[in-house]
């Protein structure tokens, strides 16, 4: 997955905080809690996470998980067991889901436990320490563990900005991060597919990259989502107007003297922010 080389720079300085931060606290945490996307289950992992948590016990939640393409989905999910990570999968709209993420944490502290008491100690809570990139739904996430909103929730990218410890129940606590990203993307389609799914600021690319991006990855894989929201059988890099022509057509948005390209992109971009557009997977192996 390493063609298209870029060398794309974005590194808040929230985020260098947020990296000092867990280096100094991750000796107190017991299990990692990482969130990432299912429609992009590569793209939405922190490359360096396990030199970052110290390789401590992790589980990785697949969350928006309703929004993605389940069988090339699973494929990943598979991938992710056979190297030991414990998964599970959480949809935006099932409340319940969070009640898995408790069982899974209360089975890894059982050895803990027994360790305490063979030394005559009591058991302890979990800390966990949630992490992801921005924008995969961790706040979502936490709120439903608490019981309560007790997290700003936005459909942008930031709105966590600190460390910050909650009480869950008797069996845990967690740490909230702010989402993470790295200095450097790398690998363009990484950077893209990031963006696809506003988990990037709509300025650190060009929004019509963006766009034909979204545009080139329905015609590969969804050519059915493509034809049924945009109104275009095939897309093809070499008629861009002629397809952007077409989709503004299809969404009776005017074409004056010329085709507006940042209007149609922000659309494109959108039909994913706003979940027009379910059943999508953009990573492949």
């Amino acid at each position: 997955m390493n063609e298209n080389k870029t060398n794309i720079n974005w590194y808040p300085g929230h985020m260098a905080k947020t990296r000092k931060e867990i280096s100094n606290i991750i000796s107190n945490v017991d299990v990692i809690i990482e969130v990432i996307d299912s429609r992009i289950p590569y793209s939405s992992r922190i490359p360096d996470l396990k030199k970052l948590i110290n390789n401590k016990n992790s589980i990785i939640v697949f969350n928006k998980y309703d929004l993605c393409d389940k069988d090339e989905t699973s494929k990943w999910i598979q991938k992710y067991k056979e190297e030991g990570s414990i998964i599970v999968t959480s949809d935006t709209k099932n409340t319940n889901d969070y009640k898995k993420v408790i069982e899974e944490v209360k089975k890894l502290m059982i050895s803990v436990n027994e360790k305490r008491k063979l030394k005559g100690l009591l058991p302890k809570k979990a800390k966990s320490l949630v992490i992801g990139v921005p924008n995969v739904g961790k706040s979502t996430l936490i709120n439903r563990l608490v019981g309560k909103n007790i997290l700003g929730i936005g459909n942008k990218p930031g709105v966590t900005k600190n460390l910050n410890t909650i009480k869950i129940n008797e069996y845990m606590d967690l740490v909230d991060t702010p989402g993470i990203l790295w200095p450097k993307f790398e690998d363009r389609n990484v950077a893209l597919n990031l963006a696809s799914m506003t988990i990037i600021k709509e300025e650190i690319l060009p929004i019509t990259d963006v766009a034909i991006h979204i545009l080139e990855e329905l015609n590969k894989f969804y050519p059915s989502i493509l034809e049924k929201e945009f109104g275009i059988k095939t897309y093809n890099n070499d008629e861009i107007e002629e397809c952007f022509i077409k989709i503004s057509k299809y969404k009776n948005i005017p074409i004056k003297d010329e085709v507006d390209y940042e209007k149609i992109s922000l659309l494109i971009i959108n039909s994913i922010k706003q979940e027009k557009i379910k059943g999508i997977t953009f990573d492949r192996f």
